[in-house]
């Protein structure tokens, strides 16, 4: 059988077409070769930026640092975002599959681009002037100026910061390849740690030249929480000092204790219903249980209500810091000499100031009179400029990440600057990145017992899925152990002061604790126990679930309780505890654990 020769027109068509397909393959190899190499390419300049950047939120406490660190991610940042951003690239992002991994990179480069090139500038170039040295009290002085040349610029930066966090929020993680979605969540991290940090930096430049008296004299209560007896914030409301600031300048101008103090009949101020059916009257009509409402906003008041009455001045904010806190502060002070003798240091003000003092003074006018002299001599360091700068912004940081360091002001416009931050002291948030538990401990037997109690937090996810935005769905396991760890004749080899000595019916020794739970907002309760049998006391706060419940530990004894929770809709993927803030700096004060899908 024959064949018949195709005709011309239509040989010369299979070889143009022929030629196309040969030419379209010879593009696309060439397009993939292009896109991969500069690919390879970008990333190494990510990677270069990314370890530059990882640095930034611990240099941006000191601005100074900022220009050299800018300038060498700008360099890295720009070239990444050169090679993502061709016509090639973005044709490429088009596809199936690749197309996704191809715009995740793309936006990232862009973002980290946008915060070196742009948010981070106005902060560069007043932060090459600036000297941390600069905040040291000189003659009691602080100078307030460069707190006003930074704050503006440090604001816009944190503005540009929190833009570039977005766009790098909204990319979908569900189509990405494990490595470049461990590598977009690196990202996510980073920026919103950055991010964090200056934004603290403008609401810190914008907050304390107020608070030291750039636009008149202040008064701030300082109030010392005592963590071997538990409230819900850290502990019971100690000593107190009345800071005067005016002008940069600071004074002590009066000091308290808990024996300055009437019980009050009926509470100083308007608990409302809410915190009065958790709580009941007590945080209204004792200074010692202001704290225990887990609220600063709530206690700050009452304790300045509280020192208005019994001294003829209202504070205009409060201050609240714990013995871990004043520890921090002492690894930039250096040791203090008190008259007793003692060397108060980093390494021991805890002890000190938590168990030896009651082992040391059995009547609580000397302990007081311990108390008063610590904090007025470490006060007086500070205020005379005897601390290291550098050492005391890392300290001032680290107790406000612990909670450890509260701040409430009674001026509107400095407590809108606090708003959402930890120094707020605010219940735990629930929000599109965060599902927030609190876990509140509190002493029930007047003693100073907690100095030997050891609490122990977990929260894990069980089972749980991510739909494409990365929201989760599933339970989530809240875990609370307290164990007694005093000595097993604490009841006789303790003073009474620090074991109770008997009171309010709990045994010498014992170590009685009463403990609220905050579920977050959106989830619903599928069980909860308690390991010896008991039940749970529950109430609302703030749209929260409270789950109470008591504990009566002797000296080795532990107990457990366990509850698990559903979410009613898909939310964040990150669940995180607060925790009440313990004697023991090495206990964290937050717990967390993230649904990775299943």
């Amino acid at each position: 059988m024959s064949s018949h020769p195709l005709p011309p027109a239509a040989r010369t068509a299979g070889r143009v077409f022929a030629w196309i397909v040969g030419i379209a393959l010879v593009v696309l190899v060439a397009a993939a070769v292009w896109v991969g190499l500069r690919a390879v390419a970008a990333y190494g300049h990510l990677t270069d930026a990314q370890a530059t950047a990882a640095t930034a939120a611990d240099t941006l406490r000191d601005p100074a640092a900022a220009p050299a660190l800018i300038a060498d991610l700008s360099a890295d940042t720009a070239a990444a975002r050169g090679l993502t951003s061709d016509p090639v690239w973005r044709a490429a992002e088009t596809l199936p599959w690749i197309g996704p991994q191809l715009t995740a990179v793309s936006t990232v480069a862009a973002a980290i681009d946008d915060v070196a090139s742009t948010a981070l500038t106005p902060l560069s170039q007043v932060a090459g002037s600036f000297n941390v040295d600069q905040l040291r009290p000189v003659d009691g002085r602080i100078d307030l100026t460069p707190f006003t040349e930074i704050a503006d610029a440090a604001r816009t930066s944190s503005d540009g910061l929190a833009a570039a966090a977005s766009s790098v929020n909204h990319i979908e993680e569900q189509p990405l390849v494990g490595p470049v979605r461990s590598a977009v969540g690196d990202v996510k991290s980073l920026l919103g740690t950055t991010t964090e940090a200056t934004d603290a930096l403008a609401r810190a430049m914008q907050l304390l030249p107020a608070m030291l008296g750039a636009d008149g004299p202040r008064n701030y209560l300082i109030v010392f929480q005592n963590n071997a007896e538990w409230r819900s914030l850290g502990g019971i409301a100690g000593a107190m000092a009345l800071v005067h600031t005016d002008g940069g300048s600071l004074s002590l101008a009066a000091q308290g204790s808990t024996t300055d103090f009437a019980r009050y009949d009926d509470p100083v101020l308007d608990l409302g219903s809410e915190v009065t059916s958790v709580f009941g009257t007590h945080p209204g009509r004792w200074i010692q249980n202001v704290t225990q409402v887990p609220d600063f906003t709530v206690a700050a008041p009452l304790a300045r209500e509280m020192w208005n009455r019994e001294f003829g001045v209202q504070p205009d904010g409060v201050i609240s810091m714990d013995p871990v806190a004043l520890s921090y502060l002492l690894q930039a002070t250096g040791p203090v000499q008190l008259p007793t003798g003692d060397t108060l240091t980093a390494d021991n003000a805890v002890s000190l100031l938590l168990n030896e003092v009651y082992l040391r003074y059995e009547r609580p006018s000397d302990q007081d009179a311990f108390f008063a002299a610590a904090a007025a001599l470490v006060f007086d360091k500070l205020a005379g400029g005897g601390a290291d700068p550098t050492a005391l912004v890392a300290a001032l940081a680290r107790a406000g990440d612990e909670r450890r360091l509260l701040l409430w002001s009674s001026v509107p416009e400095d407590q809108a600057v606090l708003a959402d931050t930890t120094l707020a002291g605010p219940l735990p948030p629930t929000d599109d990145s965060r599902l927030g538990f609190g876990v509140y401990l509190n002493d029930g037997t007047g003693s100073k017992m907690d100095y030997y109690v050891t609490p122990q937090t977990t929260l894990a996810w069980g089972e749980c899925t991510l739909d494409a935005a990365g929201r989760a769905s599933g339970t989530v396991t809240l875990t609370v152990s307290l164990t007694n760890n005093a000595p097993a004749d604490a009841a006789t080899s303790l003073p009474a002061y620090i074991t109770g000595g008997g009171a309010l019916g709990t045994p010498a020794g014992t170590a009685k604790t009463v403990s609220y739970l905050y579920l977050p907002t959106g989830v619903e309760l599928v069980e909860a126990s308690l390991s010896d049998g008991g039940g749970f006391g529950g109430s609302f706060h703030q749209g929260r679930q409270v789950m109470s419940f008591g504990t009566s530990l002797t000296p080795g004894e532990s107990a457990t309780a366990t509850v698990t929770v559903r979410t009613l809709t898909p939310g964040a993927a990150d669940a995180i505890a607060w925790v009440t803030p313990t004697a023991d700096a090495d206990l964290p004060p937050q717990v967390g654990d993230s649904c990775s899908g299943s």
